[in-house]
């Protein structure tokens, strides 16, 4: 078994009903487990919820946590997988003074090399939008905080496999 740390996303196919946030995070909460991302939106199975959590953990404890997290009664199925078994975005909202926009001629050149996109300008801010692996909102980040920065976010990770999942027909035969 691995007992090396690393981040692992952990992919959770539930039913939709209140509480099961509480009862996941506390799975994570008594093995002192900190979540680095979460992501709740719904999946490719009508009716079924997609959580998408990452976290920074040994592969042998993560199919612990995946065991603890399949009992939940509302939970069809839990997968988890490396980085390199998917392929994921984060998105980061950058608020920044309008009047940089204009004055700044640096600012047009990050926002063109770092490929984001304005959302949205009026006369007292402007707002970027950023996807892509979380060191590209980190470094656009590091670089329009020289300027000053009103508002920042990044969302959780999301993420698609690689390698085709199987969560369809297992549907089916749960729903039958």
């Amino acid at each position: 078994m691995n007992k090396e740390k690393q981040l692992f996303t952990i992919s959770v196919y539930t039913e939709n009903n209140i509480g099961l946030l509480n009862r996941i995070s506390a799975i994570f909460q008594r093995r002192h487990i900190n979540i680095e991302s979460l992501n709740i939106s719904p999946s490719e199975i009508e009716e079924v919820a997609k959580f998408t959590i990452v976290v920074n953990m040994a592969e042998d404890n993560v199919k612990k946590i995946i065991g603890q997290i399949e009992k939940q009664v509302e939970v069809i199925k839990a997968y988890y997988h490396d980085l390199d078994e998917i392929i994921y975005q984060i998105s980061g909202l950058f608020k920044i003074k309008s009047e940089l926009l204009f004055e700044e001629r640096q600012i047009q050149n990050i926002i063109k090399e770092s490929n984001a996109r304005i959302v949205t300008v009026n006369k007292e801010f402007f707002v970027l939008e950023k996807s892509g692996k979380k060191e590209e909102i980190v470094a656009l980040h590091n670089q329009l905080s020289d300027f000053g920065i009103m508002q920042y976010t990044r969302s959780g990770l999301i993420a698609v496999t690689k390698e085709e999942m199987k969560i369809s027909e297992l549907l089916e035969t749960y729903n039958n």
